[in-house]
């Protein structure tokens, strides 16, 4: 598989997003056993680039990957991702305080099993912490040697600007993809102004660029997109117009729609890694096939043109924690 640079850090260009093993997507059920010979194939393909996060679970997500890797630790950048509970009592919904991100350091680290994370993001801006604080102290860890670099997720450019001014950001991970766009105006820009990475989770519009979602009754009321604006009856068909124009494409090369959504992405830039996520074989065995995918140039115009994906990205209380 290619690599990219996500500044000092080399990744390869397609990762793994762990997230949907044990947390989100709940109305598929779990199977550790299946999530960790997914993550195995995934290295024997050549990925090395896996995202989990404290608040996946909770905890148990961080404890899946970490019993993956054993063995395989070297082979991988391991990120993993504070800042979304508190450990020191806050009840606002975030928390990056010194003691917090102390607190939380400690328990990634026991529950990946490993002596230090690749990279450590903050999961979303904290408005009670300056960014300034949060990252004196991230950049305290990585002279200590428990966190190699720095991440941001879903920051805004100021954010972004105050952060790297006190630490060097390695890479920002935010959601990106043909059904959402935003990052394009304002944070690309930022980001590759200062060479700073760019990580797009939900690559894949939460499985709806897959072509397989082709009714909201697919939806299990308990799976987090049960309540999210894009999957609502009022978006839903307009959305399906998106997910068959990729599907269109695919089926001109002979890929599938996922490998076309990917191969988009993976043309915006050679500073993007995405982080599609699976806990199947069979997916991430197609993911990684993107790698090697195509796209003419009217054919990524075409895409491009799309309109955009019709409803927020989040429910109303997510969205308060986006900067935009």
């Amino acid at each position: 598989m290619k690599h990219i640079k996500l500044r000092d850090l080399d990744v390869s260009r397609i990762g793994l997003g762990a997230m949907g093993m044990s947390h989100g997507y709940v109305g598929a059920g779990t199977d550790d056993a299946g999530s960790i010979r997914t993550i195995h194939r995934a290295l024997e393909l050549g990925l090395t680039f896996i995202d989990t996060a404290e608040v996946y679970g909770p905890y148990v997500n961080e404890e899946l990957v970490g019993r993956a890797l054993k063995g395989h630790r070297d082979e991988v950048v391991l990120a993993t991702k504070f800042g979304l509970i508190s450990h020191t009592g806050r009840q606002d919904g975030t928390d990056s305080s010194p003691a917090s991100i102390r607190t939380a350091v400690e328990g990634s680290l026991k529950r990946l099993d490993t002596d230090y994370i690749d990279l450590y993001y903050q999961h979303r801006v904290d408005p009670g912490t300056p960014i300034e604080e949060t990252v004196g102290t991230l950049a305290e860890l990585v002279t200590e040697g428990k966190i190699r670099a720095i991440g941001l997720s879903e920051a805004g450019p100021d954010t972004i600007r105050r952060a790297h001014a006190v630490h060097p950001v390695t890479a920002l991970q935010s959601e990106y993809s043909l059904f959402t766009r935003d990052p394009e105006a304002h944070v690309l820009p930022v980001l590759r102004e200062l060479n700073i990475g760019f990580v797009p989770f939900s690559p894949l519009g939460r499985g709806f660029l897959t072509g397989t979602i082709r009714s909201t009754h697919q939806i299990d009321p308990a799976d987090f997109r049960a309540d999210n604006p894009r999957f609502t009856e009022e978006n839903f068909q307009h959305n399906l117009r998106l997910a068959d124009a990729v599907a269109a494409v695919a089926t001109e090369i002979g890929a599938t729609p996922a490998q076309v959504a990917l191969a988009w992405l993976l043309a915006q830039g050679d500073d993007i890694a995405p982080i599609p996520g699976t806990r199947r074989v069979a997916r991430v065995e197609e993911n990684i096939g993107a790698d090697e995918v195509r796209l003419d140039e009217e054919q990524l115009a075409r895409l491009s043109s799309l309109p955009p994906a019709a409803g927020d990205t989040h429910n109303e209380a997510q969205m308060r924690l986006l900067e935009r």
